[in-house]
């Protein structure tokens, strides 16, 4: 995809994108962002609606779903690995091969998976196809993780699912040497709701990793990778050209891939990849990419480079450069899959893009949840998405004192994520979630005391306490003043608190 359509009697689609090249390949947001008024295209896509689902109100299905979860927290977790796609394989034998019904767009990457499916899957809806998603982990329900035509499956869906496969999964069960993880379990299921409902496209999100994760039984007409850091660094290797050589395992036989801007060993990885399975690449700042970016009231304002040309003014509502640049590989994602740049020359119809990035949400994704004082949330969970959250929150928000309530996981770098937030935080408050990976609270804070030094760490192990002590921090500041509070350091800290603050 490194020639671009053009006609003698138009504009080069390249003018002028030479220049956005060095931007983009240093990711600097500063040489992107242009302060701008309250212009949006909101109107177009109605306000965005998040859709985290809150317990079933029937008695008898929320009895029923919990006898599922039950089951399901009966297996190996998802940190609990055992690297082979033997078992899923076995799974999908048994069942028909249902992954095989649909053709998928398949996302693999370190930071920004989630947010990316959830606007390609926006983009798929706008141009009328039924797409299921999956993704993880989820921000309060398990049913989150299976969605069909933009929204999570019911609960009396995901019961109906799993009975339907149960007796399968036992099959494998008995079969193998190790049982099936929960994770390959939930796999398994949206890969049979997909075919079940059925879907013109499946936009699958990794687990971990890419060559032996579950969802890797798929052939995905398009890869994507988004940005790579060190993660998980424990079981995909030390440096990003290795974790990027396990997460190339995405990368079929005569895929497209679509690559965000990647650490020079990984994108090494990845592009040799591709060569050896005769894949066709398109990168970030060379075959698209953003040219430019302005803020705009409750999000951003873009104007993308796509395969197919230019798409001006497009309003996204989230925050962050991160997102615009999401944004940006989302939509070469869908290019591809419709073969724009490849088999056809005409960009997609704009209003319909403008109109489904304009709809997007991200729960959990630097999400406003309350006014007076402001609390965001935000899964920042490794140093790169914390960088990304702290530039965002300076970019978005004007707080004149931000408190950060910080519940990470123990098998994180906690300290590169405590110090990407340092300048941000006039003070912390940590605290745990309800997870067994959480680390304890206690020793999180002598992590945060010798970033922050001990007056500006405060300690408060249950998380409606660490809330409650940092609201009542932020409101110091006065009404009018501008303190708010970030949530952060964990996916389940965040779910925890969006419940607690009336969200689901």
């Amino acid at each position: 995809m490194s020639d671009h359509p053009g006609t003698s009697d138009t504009p080069d689609p390249l003018d002028g994108f030479d220049e956005i090249i060095d931007a983009e390949t240093t990711r600097d947001p500063d040489l992107a962002v242009i302060e701008a008024g309250s212009r949006t295209l909101r109107t177009q896509g109605g306000p965005p609606q998040a859709d985290v689902p809150a317990r079933p109100e029937d008695p008898e299905v929320d009895r029923a779903l919990r006898g599922v979860e039950a089951e399901l927290a009966t297996r190996w977790g998802e940190t609990k690995l055992e690297p082979s796609v033997s078992r899923i394989a076995a799974l999908m034998d048994l069942l028909g091969e249902p992954q095989r019904s649909y053709p998928s767009i398949h996302i693999t990457g370190t930071n920004g998976k989630t947010s990316t499916a959830r606007m390609i899957e926006a983009l798929l809806g706008a141009f009328e196809l039924r797409t299921g998603r999956y993704t993880s982990p989820h921000v309060q329900s398990v049913t989150e993780r299976i969605s069909l035509d933009g929204a999570p499956i019911s609960a009396e869906r995901f019961i109906e699912t799993y009975q339907d496969i149960k007796p399968y999964i036992e099959m494998v069960d008995a079969s193998q040497e190790y049982r099936l993880s929960f994770f390959e379990v939930l796999t398994g299921m949206a890969y049979a709701a997909f075919a079940d409902a059925p879907v013109d496209v499946a936009v699958v999100e990794v687990g971990m990793g890419g060559s032996w994760d579950a969802t890797n039984v798929i052939d995905g007409d398009v890869a994507v990778i988004t940005p790579i850091g060190l993660d998980h660094t424990d079981r995909l290797g030390n440096t990003t050209g290795e974790i990027a050589g396990e997460k190339g395992g995405v990368i079929k036989q005569g895929a497209t891939v679509i690559l965000a801007q990647q650490p020079v060993d990984a994108a090494q990885v990845l592009l040799k990849k591709a060569v050896e399975v005769d894949a066709t690449v398109a990168r970030e700042g060379l075959e698209f990419g953003v040219t430019a970016r302005q803020i705009a009231v409750g999000g951003q304002m873009l104007t993308l480079r796509g395969l197919g040309g230019e798409y001006e003014e497009v309003y996204l509502p989230l925050h962050g450069a991160h997102q615009a640049h999401n944004a940006a590989v989302a939509l070469a994602a869908v290019e591809a899959f419709f073969g724009v740049g490849a088999q056809r020359a005409q960009p997609l119809d704009i209003d319909t893009v403008r109109k489904a990035f304009a709809a997007v949400s991200s729960p959990g994704r630097l999400e406003v949840v309350r006014r007076s004082p402001t609390v965001v949330l935000d899964a920042a969970h490794n140093p790169p998405g914390a960088e990304a959250t702290a530039e965002a929150v300076r970019e978005a928000f004007d707080f004149s004192r931000l408190i950060g309530v910080v519940g990470a996981s123990g098998d994180k770098n906690v300290r590169g994520l405590l110090e990407a937030f340092e300048p941000i935080f006039a003070e912390v408050v940590v605290t745990q979630n309800s997870s067994h990976r959480a680390m304890d609270a206690d020793e999180l804070a002598a992590i945060a005391v010798e970033v922050f030094g001990e007056d500006r760490v405060q300690v408060e192990p249950r998380l409606p306490e660490a809330l409650e002590a940092a609201i009542t921090l932020a409101e110091e500041e006065g009404e009018f003043a501008g303190g708010g509070v970030l949530v952060t350091g964990s996916v389940i800290t965040v779910g925890e608190a969006r419940l607690l603050l009336g969200k689901g």
